[in-house]
């Protein structure tokens, strides 16, 4: 997300699995089952090392308070709503997103050869991190994946030509197989995303455009508008081309409140996260070969188009995170010091050494 810091980043490089072994053991000192604690460690510093800083450990201090708390629960399991071969509806119960997310993997992954096509709801988890994170699990096996989520909870997003928060950013991601690289997508509705503007504002810093509406309707670039007031998030397309993100968050909350059987109208409070994981088999449909033979041409056809004056080359969603995740195995994940210096003290408390810098 471009922004406009208040500040030069400082920090330091962590080895990936010396960091998500570390933040394992934290979670699992907090009480959370080891299982769901490596989920959510593995997750978050993912999330780092691909450039998903919003949501990787800058939110572990959150996530340890709300256990303390007992907001973010620890132990048992989801309750399984419905249950049919290809279509299954659960209720999270306030566990660990990341935990519930991979569960629903491991099922889809159990049916897919024989469904081609299985779709799971979680409705009140806790929260999910960055979809991005999720996706690879599937596209590695040559299987494409739809992962969207919304917080019922939570309202900083308003309908295009409204002033009143109704949605959360409300995240859209996809993974697509191709005969390389896979192509990986991770949008929300919204221009920005609450987690950035509150680290914006703590930075007291402000947006490089007006992505925010004052609670008189007017456009900011302050994040505290939202923050600290009654101001929202615009919607992808902004003033001009609103209209399409709003249509996004209406597909989103869709697919993971009205099939999840919970939302909104249930009035929910505190953290909940409801989500919808859809895998495909292309096997199922025209076969796998062509599939990939088409999605092999539609990115040469991308990346070998011309590019523009001021830029190098086209990309496809997924090259910058690849990028990124393949530097932060050679160099370390980068871990900037308004991270660290929040999330040292939870080792301390409960006796865990932080991982020494590369």
């Amino acid at each position: 997300m471009n922004a406009v810091p208040a500040s030069p980043a400082h920090g330091s490089h962590f080895v990936f699995s010396e960091l998500r072994d570390a933040v394992t053991a934290v979670f699992t000192a907090a009480g959370m089952q080891k299982v769901m604690a490596l989920d959510v460690a593995s997750s978050l510093v993912t999330a780092d090392a691909i450039g998903h800083s919003t949501h990787g450990l800058a939110i572990a201090p959150w996530y340890l308070d709300e256990i303390a708390s007992g907001n973010l629960l620890v132990e048992g399991s989801f309750e399984v709503i419905s249950d049919r071969p290809s279509c299954v509806a659960w209720n999270g119960r306030r566990l660990a997103g990341a935990w519930l997310i991979n569960q629903a993997i491991d099922l889809a992954l159990e049916r897919i050869d024989r469904e081609g096509v299985v779709t799971v709801t979680i409705g009140e988890g806790y929260h999910t991190g960055a979809l991005a994170t999720y996706l690879p699990r599937l596209t590695e096996r040559g299987l494409m994946v739809i992962l969207a989520c919304s917080g019922p909870a939570h309202q900083g997003v308003a309908p295009f030509g409204g002033t009143r928060g109704v949605f959360t950013p409300n995240p859209l991601a996809a993974g697509i197989p191709t005969g390389s690289d896979p192509i990986l997508l991770d949008i929300s509705c919204s221009i920005t995303t609450v987690k950035r503007s509150t680290q914006l504002a703590k930075a007291d810093g402000l947006y490089e455009h007006d992505w925010l509406l004052d609670e008189q309707g007017i456009p900011s670039r302050d994040p505290k508008v939202l923050i600290e007031g009654q101001g929202t998030l615009m919607p992808v397309g902004g003033l001009d081309h609103g209209h399409k993100g709003y249509a996004m968050a209406l597909l989103v909350e869709a697919l993971t409140q009205g099939l999840s059987g919970t939302g909104r109208r249930q009035k929910l409070s505190g953290t909940v996260m409801n989500t919808f994981l859809q895998v495909i088999d292309p096997e199922a449909f025209g076969g796998k070969r062509v599939f990939a033979e088409e999605m092999d041409w539609l990115v040469d056809q991308c990346r070998q188009n011309p590019p523009r004056p001021g830029v190098d080359r086209v990309r496809l969603p997924g090259d910058q995170a690849r990028r990124r995740r393949d530097v932060a195995e050679r160099d370390g994940v980068f871990l900037a010091n308004e991270i660290l210096v929040p999330l040292k003290p939870y080792f301390d408390q409960f006796g865990i050494a932080f991982p020494g810098a590369r």
